[in-house]
């Protein structure tokens, strides 16, 4: 790790980045050969899971930083990214 922590490229940085998620989500596609059948209790949990990850990186990378750049501008912009994202969260609470 802390070998990582000393290339200074940006292009090979995102290089491993990429091939690191790659195998991640190789790794959690290739758990569908093992199992034959789920427990529903557990794909809920496992689908409840998935949905916090995507609200808290919708939430951590979009609309916190959009609401940091609208304090320092004006109010208007404040309201917009509020506005968007109650939108978006009625539309999967509707199961868009």
């Amino acid at each position: 790790m802390e070998s990582l922590m000393k290339i200074n490229d940006p292009i090979l940085l995102a290089l491993i980045a990429t091939g690191f998620t790659w195998f991640m989500t190789a790794l959690g596609a290739a758990m569908v050969f093992f199992f034959k059948e789920i427990n529903k209790r557990v794909l809920n949990m496992m689908l409840g899971f998935a949905a916090g990850i995507m609200v808290a990186a919708s939430f951590w990378s979009l609309l916190a930083p959009a609401i940091e750049m609208a304090e320092k501008k004006q109010f208007a912009c404040l309201a917009c990214c509020c506005y968007w994202f109650f939108e978006w969260c009625c539309f999967f609470v509707a199961g868009g």
